[in-house]
């Protein structure tokens, strides 16, 4: 059994997890305008924006603009969202729903901060968002099993980007820490969502994880769309505490561990297969890993 669709038998169990998120989330709702500095707004027409108004480390900055990029792209998220679970549960229509008004203030609150702030050229900014938005978005993981493995993976790397990059930012600007470590909070909640519907098909079904194996070994942030993302990656990996260190020790093993792949005995040889392609390049990746923790030394 290698079906790539959800199971209807997990209709009530995925409801209850909805439910749960829905009540989770209401204990933190929030609207973006109580994180801003509105205080430091000013006119770009009557005092144009200039180089030297960036408070900012360059680093840090290119973090936040890196993060806002990939937010602006909720519209295509949403779509291949919509597109992949088509005829499949409602329930997941409905968090798709949800999903979409928490995500919807994020691009907002981040570039609404880079401009009050004047931490970046607002003309320049409007390029790259319109650019990045212009040119979509769609992974490559056209099924729901793959999809929700992917989300999963997505929010866990998101979240742990906010929380390591407000570590940083929160010695030049509290409240961009504090902005950050809310949007955080959201992303926590839509992880613990998707990371739960995978393991509860794990556990009726080991074979699941023969889906697993093509996400994991694949898998990229949307914001690998914008321009230069390999370079900026590379900046906030040296100066905003978020590169391949921090994706394996704080998403890859967390996810590997939390479904218990280790432990899973799928009956399918090629879901069998697919689990132990897993755990090698979690070993490869682990070994690298501890190679440059101890390079850093």
């Amino acid at each position: 059994m290698l079906t790539n669709d959800l199971d209807f038998r997990l209709e009530s169990r995925i409801k209850e997890l909805y439910e749960l998120h829905k009540e989770r989330a209401s204990r933190i709702d929030w609207g973006y305008h109580d994180f801003l500095p509105w205080e430091k707004g000013r006119n770009f027409q009557k005092e144009p924006w200039d180089q030297s108004q960036v408070t900012l480390p360059s680093g840090v900055v290119t973090a936040i603009e890196t993060a806002l990029l990939t937010e602006v792209n909720l519209p295509w998220f949403t779509t291949y969202l919509s597109q992949t679970f088509r005829g499949s549960l409602s329930v997941i229509t409905d968090f798709i729903h949800t999903w979409t008004a928490e995500e919807d203030q994020h691009s907002n609150l981040l570039e609404t901060y880079l401009l009050l702030t004047r931490n970046a050229d607002p003309a320049r900014l409007h390029m790259l968002r319109k650019s990045v938005v212009e040119t979509g978005f769609e992974p490559d993981f056209h099924t729901p099993i793959e999809a929700m493995a992917y989300t999963t993976l997505q929010e866990l790397a998101t979240m742990v980007f906010y929380n390591n990059v407000a570590k940083v930012a929160g010695a030049h600007d509290p409240e961009l820490a504090t902005l950050l470590r809310r949007l955080a909070k959201d992303e926590t909640l839509h992880y613990a969502f998707y990371r739960d519907v995978i393991r509860v098909h794990l556990e009726l079904e080991p074979n699941y994880c023969y889906h697993l194996a093509h996400v994991i070994m694949n898998f990229k942030m949307p914001g690998a769309v914008m321009p230069d993302f390999e370079d900026r990656m590379s900046i906030i990996a040296k100066e905003a505490n978020y590169g391949p260190l921090q994706y394996f020790d704080q998403v890859l093993d967390v996810v590997v561990d939390y479904w218990g792949l280790k432990d899973l005995r799928p009956i399918a040889p090629l879901a069998e297969k697919a689990r132990i392609d897993i755990l090698e390049y979690h070993a490869r990746l682990q070994k690298v890993s501890q190679r440059f923790a101890r390079m850093k030394k």
